[in-house]
């Protein structure tokens, strides 16, 4: 894998910001000509810095839509039932982050449902079904004051 360079992390940075711009227009702002640029993305594409290219949509736009955060408890410390239910929430399209972390709390999910309904069906299929879930704890997000996807490129 290629050490990146200054051009290469303002690349990242820039296409973070905004993905839909040109590679004229990348190019412009990252001094590079355009063959050059668009051979330094595919590079970083090839090599697994740049994932994918989304589009981040406004949720409010679509309709009313409860976000929360869950915190898993686990009875029983295994790995293999911790993959399980790893597995498990990787299947779960309500389930749009999720994290496995130390300390008193397994697992933390961000979950985003229509209504408490849809919520309830998705602790039955997820929650409730596990057998290695010993409790879980929700916490309903009354307003997001920050939302990122970027990270710094160093």
């Amino acid at each position: 894998m290629t050490e990146l360079d200054r051009i290469d992390r303002n690349i990242l940075t820039l296409l973070q910001a905004d993905c839909s711009v040109t590679n004229v227009q990348l190019s412009e702002q990252v001094g590079l000509s355009p063959p050059a640029c668009l051979k330094r993305v595919k590079r970083l594409t090839e090599e697994g810095y740049i994932t994918r290219q989304v589009a981040l949509v406004a949720p409010q736009k679509l309709g009313s839509m409860l976000h929360m955060v869950v915190e898993v408890f686990m009875e029983r410390d295994h790995k293999q039932l911790f993959q399980d239910f790893a597995k498990k929430v990787q299947a779960t399209p309500e389930v749009k982050q999720s994290y496995q972390v130390t300390g008193e709390v397994d697992f933390v999910l961000i979950v985003m449902v229509k209504d408490m309904e849809a919520y309830e069906t998705l602790c039955d299929r997820l929650l409730y079904s596990h057998p290695n879930v010993r409790k879980f704890r929700t916490l309903i997000s009354m307003k997001r004051d920050k939302f990122e996807t970027s990270v710094e490129v160093r």
